[in-house]
């Protein structure tokens, strides 16, 4: 990963919700920072990144995926083979529903059934 990619996927965020106002929660990960990123920040005022707080995994719901899946999947495994294992990694992951209640902290839930 770098910035570049990333600036692409935000540009193919921006293009697939083309009218509305865009609130991307980002972790603090290098290739989320730099000039390609400011650039398309600069370019599309509709798109707004807040960043995680630095040290703060408990804060990013995505953290919780992780753990839940390497919890479910890697611990105490039998699988001896990496490429089986990460299948099972993989499959854990698309199949899978993990609750989050991250966005209820900032009134999600109120407005939920606008989007409905």
């Amino acid at each position: 990963m770098n910035a570049e990619v990333s600036a692409h996927y935000l540009k193919m965020v921006l293009q697939a919700v083309p009218e509305q106002p865009i609130v991307l929660f980002w972790d603090r990960a290098p290739w989320h920072r730099g000039k390609p990123i400011e650039k398309v920040l600069e370019d599309n005022p509709r798109l707004e990144i807040i960043y995680f707080p630095p040290a703060s995994p408990d804060l990013n719901p995505q953290e919780h995926v992780w753990k839940a899946t390497r919890k479910a999947v890697s611990h105490n495994h039998l699988e001896p083979r990496l490429p089986e294992l990460a299948d099972q990694f993989v499959m854990h992951l698309t199949s899978t529903t993990f609750k989050s209640t991250f966005l209820d902290h900032y009134g999600y839930s109120a407005i939920r059934p606008m989007f409905i």
